[in-house]
């Protein structure tokens, strides 16, 4: 199966004459277009190189290449996908699931499911928490989860295709965060349905200087608009 920036660079490509600015911090990169769109993804401590002509030859095996393609696409791609507003907690009622698995530690979220008294499991390679499950047992606790709260830098970080292959045919995947590409391609992949990202106001240069200065969620998606894709029925599983 065809991993999805690969998918997406083969459908859309990538031309770094629309990248107007690339600006990066130790927690994020972002990407405004010369249309003025604002893409972001986040770093998980891989440094990026922000002169444009640098990414010339792609290389998608390249973390930080991936890191900026996804920035890219983020910015290309968002603006123009169906979407409501809203977001992943007041769009989804999961008191109805019974076996809930959040990949990749967002704290605020947690803390909602724990106010509501919802039990989830929690897995983050890179962080240190309470919360947190030992990764030796998350291949086993897939198995048996029917819904996935999944971070959206799993695409990046090459980690999506191996979750998704140990999930059950019954388990809903919500992908989550601002690295969030919502595309229709990303819709069709097995047991995805909906995908919570986010788009900023057209050349707001607040959001690359607070990212330059090393901001993170808490700061820049204030200057946001949360947007939810849903997954349509005529979509075709790649799976």
């Amino acid at each position: 199966m065809i991993e999805p920036l690969e998918l997406l660079f083969g459908k859309y490509g990538f031309e770094i004459d629309r990248i107007k600015k690339i600006g990066t911090g130790i927690k994020y990169t972002a990407i405004m277009l010369t249309n003025g769109n604002i893409g972001v993804c986040a770093n998980l401590g891989y440094a990026v190189n922000t002169k444009k002509h640098h990414y010339s030859d792609l290389d998608l095996t390249n973390f930080s290449h991936r890191i900026v393609l996804n920035s890219y696409y983020t910015a290309l791609l968002n603006y123009s996908v169906e979407y409501k507003i809203g977001d992943i907690f007041e769009t989804i009622n999961f008191h109805k699931f019974n076996n809930i698995t959040m990949i990749g530690l967002f704290k605020p979220i947690v803390e909602i499911f724990q106010r509501n008294n919802i039990p989830l499991k929690v897995f983050d390679y890179r962080k240190s928490d309470n919360i947190l499950t030992v990764m030796s047992k998350q291949k086993q606790i897939l198995q048996k989860t029917d819904t996935v709260i999944l971070t959206s830098t799993s695409i990046f970080n090459l980690t999506f295709l191996e979750i998704i292959k140990e999930i059950n045919d019954n388990c809903d995947i919500f992908m989550l965060g601002p690295s969030s590409i919502m595309a229709e391609e990303i819709l069709q992949y097995r047991n995805v349905k909906m995908i919570f990202g986010a788009t900023f106001n057209r050349f707001d240069e607040k959001v690359l200087k607070i990212i330059d200065n090393d901001g993170g969620t808490r700061k820049f998606l204030k200057l946001g608009q949360k947007r939810i894709a849903i997954f349509g029925e005529t979509n075709e599983n790649l799976s």
